[in-house]
């Protein structure tokens, strides 16, 4: 029996024998609204940030020639990949970001891996939990740059049935996190923030209808009081997996020499985070040799961030609203896998689902001087994002956009909302509802709509109602901010929201 048989025959002893055990020994405890944590005005004329980085690599495969002792699986594409040695090392990268009105600041981390579960990003913070206190921490958001030719940290690219998450390694990634944010709180200096976006060269493709993708390279410029070291944060929406599926080098793909060429060229230091980036969302080949293709994306989109002029100086204001919520799990395979070890999530009874289960998740809201962002646990189809549906005749239901849920940008009143994803878990694709498809295969390959499409992301889901989920807990938290907007506008008139 292959590695997929073996993981479907679990999956219906999970189904047939595991939600009622679920139900009972892990029931769900509600989970209240949060609470806005903003002001009505800037305290402060700057910002305060830190910046710091660290490689995240085993002693044994740290150089080009390193042939590792023991075998480490390279995540993203092919199931048993062992990894022959290194292109780049893999890195974690901190902003530490304060906007000096005395209730503390965040932690930004950007970690070259394919994702990090729920479960370690709370181990991470938990292992922290008096340091982050003793600093006046008001959130701590560990994201990964989607990278298919890094370690796998999620489990599912190992020697199936069992985990190809390797504990030395994964004790490598806690500590490369802890470290970053120490250093990065160390480095903290006053400056201003500035932000600019430019259209991207022509370096994406959508392998998926419809072609709706965010084409936008935003960054975030911090320059420092008197001078010095500048630290961008980008933000861009693609997969990143330019060395593609027949790579066995460890890498930290295009978003390696993205960062180098800005260094190289600008002599700042850059941390790298991901927009919505299902659908599918990935680099062209812009070279027959994969290695040089990939090199060529990322300098091509760092001299395109290095164009920037359109900036605005942000106010000094960093509000958020932080809302842990429950994802419901009709993937079988989801369920069985997390059973087996195979990676961690935290699974609770629901008996809202058919399996009875669901996950819980968080996604985080930011207003940064005005900019609104959206930190999202998973790989989510643009379209959700901004729009775009297919209509019922492209649509693999035959249904129209108008049973999908109202895209986040609408939610927000912001054509221009900041999507960032793989924030704080990793969920897996949030399909649009009207072009969900699973066929016969149901979760263990994929099925063909009547166009011929195979409907792969859905394979790689919790199942058809994350989208509308994601929705309607944004849609409540901006019911929240907006209230909260009003009172302060009301208790002060001259006060205009932000």
């Amino acid at each position: 029996m292959g590695a997929l048989g073996i993981l479907a025959k679990a999956s219906r002893f999970a189904f047939a024998r595991g939600s009622a055990r679920l139900a009972k020994k892990a029931p769900a405890p509600p989970i209240p609204p949060a609470a806005y944590d903003a002001i009505p005005a800037p305290v402060s004329d700057a910002y305060t940030l830190g910046f710091a980085k660290a490689e995240i690599m085993p002693p044994d495969l740290k150089k080009p020639d390193d042939r590792p002792k023991r075998k480490y699986w390279v995540a993203g594409y092919r199931i048993g990949n062992a990894a022959v040695g290194v292109l780049d090392p893999m890195t974690c990268s901190a902003v530490w970001l304060d906007d000096n009105s005395g209730r503390g600041g965040v932690f930004l981390l950007s970690a070259d891996t394919i994702g990090m579960s729920g479960a370690d990003c709370d181990a991470i913070r938990e292992s922290m939990a008096d340091e982050l206190s003793g600093i006046g921490c008001r959130g701590v958001f560990i994201m990964s740059t989607h990278n298919h030719a890094g370690i796998d940290t999620l489990g599912y690219w190992g020697p199936l049935p069992r985990t190809g998450r390797d504990p030395r390694f994964m004790r490598i990634v806690f500590e490369g996190c802890r470290r970053v944010m120490r250093a990065a709180y160390a480095d903290r200096r006053r400056g201003k923030l500035w932000h600019g976006a430019v259209e991207a060269p022509p370096v994406l493709r959508d392998t998926r209808p419809p072609e709706v993708f965010s084409n936008t390279l935003t960054r975030l410029r911090f320059v420092p009081e008197g001078g010095g070291r500048e630290t961008w944060l980008i933000n861009f929406a693609s997969h990143s997996e330019s060395l593609l599926g027949q790579n066995s080098l460890v890498s930290a793909d295009f978003p390696c020499y993205l960062r180098r060429e800005i260094m190289k060229q600008a002599g700042a230091e850059a941390i790298y985070f991901v927009g919505a980036i299902g659908g599918l969302i990935r680099p062209k080949e812009l070279d027959e040799d994969n290695v040089r293709s990939t090199v060529a994306c990322g300098v091509q989109l760092a001299r395109a961030v290095m164009a920037i002029e359109n900036e605005r100086e942000l106010p000094a204001l960093l509000q958020l609203l932080h809302q842990p919520y429950y994802a419901e799990v009709e993937n079988l395979m989801f369920l069985s896998a997390a059973r087996l070890g195979i990676f961690r999530a935290k699974r609770f009874g629901t008996g809202e689902a058919s399996t009875g289960a669901a996950i819980l998740t968080q996604m985080t809201y930011i207003n940064l001087g005005g900019l609104q962002m959206l930190l999202l646990p998973c790989e989510l189809f643009p379209e959700l994002a901004y729009g775009g549906y297919l209509d019922a005749a492209e649509s693999a239901t035959g249904l129209g956009g108008e049973v999908n849920p109202v895209p986040l940008a609408h939610l927000a009143g912001d054509e221009d909302l900041l999507i960032f994803g793989l924030c704080n878990d990793m969920t897996g694709y949030a399909v649009p509802p009207n072009d969900w498809f699973l066929g016969e295969s149901s979760y263990f390959g994929g099925g063909k709509d009547a166009a011929g499409r195979k409907h792969y992301e859905e394979t790689n889901s919790l199942g058809p109602k994350t989208a509308q989920t994601i929705a309607d807990v944004f849609a409540g938290m901006m019911e929240r901010i907006r209230a909260r907007q009003r009172e302060q506008t009301e208790g002060n008139p001259r006060i205009q929201s932000t």
